[in-house]
């Protein structure tokens, strides 16, 4: 049965390379967050290791469906009776020297019921902060969207570059899509320039709500990522936001709102190109 009220929440973190203190931070931001009665959670990307590279993440990969990692989402979410989107983990591929970065959903028995794979990858240069990320290096492409039927919505996962393909989240709509789930580590520069913007306007065009759990602070390698994690209604408001620093992002979702929303303002009915 669909809840129509309920209280979701984004984790903020500034994950390090010291996988346990992170996992603590977490647990200890996610049990908050559950005692303010948040009953979906969204971790942001890479919230269980940031290392300097992404190459340092090849040795904690983990089996799927087995390691501590998962075994944490596992055990987490049958404790306090919650779902989680656990933002994204490095799982074995099949090609020895890469990785696939798993956006994995769990829900309130601590049961594993979606994996998405990070579809597109993040191979920039950023000449103004002289940064480099060439993720295809380490991490091999996930090949199919992913949206799953919850007490809470029909939920898309996405992660992080993502955001900038709207064809995506129109392909997630034509299979029902009410909430984006959005896993993120926006760099400082790209995220200042562009980060509320994409999140608004993914919102808006597909008038969903949108959970973007963000990595939010300085890291190990130098980088400095940019935060403000925040969660979204259909119609384009802010509902809360944790512009800097650890800490959980709660909000009410409405879920009535989202269906008068589309009611009223049929939009997504008037759409004359759908993706093939």
């Amino acid at each position: 049965m669909t809840e129509n009220l309920y209280k979701a929440a984004c984790i903020q973190l500034a994950s390090g390379s010291n996988v346990n203190a992170n996992l603590l931070e977490a647990q200890r931001l996610m049990e908050h967050a559950a005692s303010e009665g948040a009953r979906l959670i969204v971790l942001p990307e890479n919230f269980a290791y940031m290392g300097a590279t992404c190459q340092d993440m090849l040795p904690i990969r983990e089996k799927d469906n087995d390691g501590p990692i998962q075994h944490f989402l596992s055990q987490i979410t049958q404790k306090l009776g919650i779902w989680v989107v656990g933002g994204t983990i490095p799982i074995v591929s099949n090609n020895d020297n890469k990785l696939r970065a798993a956006c994995l959903l769990y829900n309130d028995q601590g049961q594993r019921v979606a994996r998405y794979d990070k579809m597109h990858l993040f191979d920039v240069n950023l000449i103004e902060s002289d940064e480099q990320y060439v993720e295809s290096e380490t991490i091999e492409p996930g090949d199919r969207i992913c949206v799953v039927d919850t007490p809470f919505g029909k939920l898309g996962l996405s992660v992080c570059y993502d955001l900038r393909f709207p064809e995506m989240y129109r392909a997630m709509l034509d299979q029902g899509m009410e909430l984006i789930a959005l896993p993120a580590a926006f760099t400082a520069m790209t995220g200042a320039a562009h980060w509320d913007a994409l999140l608004h306007a993914r919102a808006i065009e597909n008038l969903s709500f949108v959970l973007a759990a963000a990595q939010g602070g300085f890291h190990i390698s130098g980088r400095k990522t940019w935060g403000h994690s925040m969660i979204i209604d259909p119609w384009g408001n802010k509902l809360a936001e944790q512009t800097s620093g650890n800490g959980p992002v709660i909000a009410e979702i409405n879920r009535e709102f989202l269906q008068a929303t589309r009611r009223n303002f049929p939009s997504l009915q008037h759409r004359r190109i759908h993706c093939k």
